[in-house]
């Protein structure tokens, strides 16, 4: 009896610890995070160092809707400035209302896909550079109202030392929108 009894406290222990790996194991599983692709989107964070890491970073940031990556991209003193056509005139405005604007893109579209094309210009030292560069951005906010923006960026990069990050200091939108 006392062997049985030795054997069912064992079985139960056992169990029990079973049980509390299995809950601590279902404990990290949140149903609401999005899946980890396993499959490799050709997409990840690059080296702000160098200007194609500026790139693919800013695409990284578009892609994954990413605010706080995007947000590190630009300078301090940034400047956005596109043409309207309509008014024909420059419109312009700084860092915050680009962090805003672009938040708002971010979560109103279901999808985004930048393409970077060719470099057309480049021209710069090693603290300062300006490229122009040629992009399709596909804006998907539902299956029926999907956007295409062909164009190029004309932007101005900067940094106070080589050791440092690029940062996008102007950026001229020279898009079909």
């Amino acid at each position: 009896m006392r062997l049985t009894n030795h054997i069912s406290r064992t079985t139960a222990r056992i169990l029990i610890l079973c049980a509390l790996v299995l809950v601590c194991a279902v404990s990290c599983i949140n149903p609401f995070a999005p899946r980890l692709s396993l499959t490799s989107s050709g997409t990840s964070l690059g080296d702000q160092r160098t200007v194609d890491g500026v790139f693919q970073n800013f695409r990284y940031a578009y892609i994954f809707k990413d605010t706080l990556a995007y947000g590190q991209l630009l300078a301090p003193n940034f400047v956005f400035i596109y043409r309207n056509y309509e008014r024909n005139t420059d419109v312009s405005w700084g860092r915050d209302e680009e962090m805003f604007s672009t938040n708002g893109l971010f979560r109103t579209a279901q999808t985004l896909d930048l393409v970077w094309n060719e470099i057309v210009f480049s021209n710069g030292d090693s603290l300062s550079t300006d490229i122009q560069r040629g992009f399709n951005l596909t804006i998907t906010f539902n299956a029926n109202d999907v956007i295409t923006v062909n164009g190029r960026v004309n932007l101005q990069l900067s940094r106070p030392t080589p050791r440092d990050p690029w940062l996008i200091r102007r950026w001229r939108d020279e898009s079909n929108f």
